[in-house]
């Protein structure tokens, strides 16, 4: 029986390597179960494992957040 992947669990770095912000195609910084854009200031959550990369989905990061990028 395998065990399904945590929502926070590090995604695998050669496929977050290949990943990109959909708007600004600038890398992706994964932080607990989101994916962070400095360019755009946008956040990406990951559900069961799987990036969510809809610009419409996605959520401002914060200024406090985005420092510390």
């Amino acid at each position: 029986m395998s065990e399904e992947p945590k929502s926070d669990a590090p995604l695998n770095p050669d496929f977050l390597a290949m990943l990109v912000c959909p708007e600004s195609h600038k890398p992706l910084v994964q932080k607990g179960n989101r994916l962070l854009c400095k360019e755009s200031g946008k956040a990406y959550r990951i559900e069961d494992g799987i990036p969510i990369l809809l610009i419409d989905e996605a959520e401002r990061i914060s200024d406090a957040e985005l420092a510390t990028l």
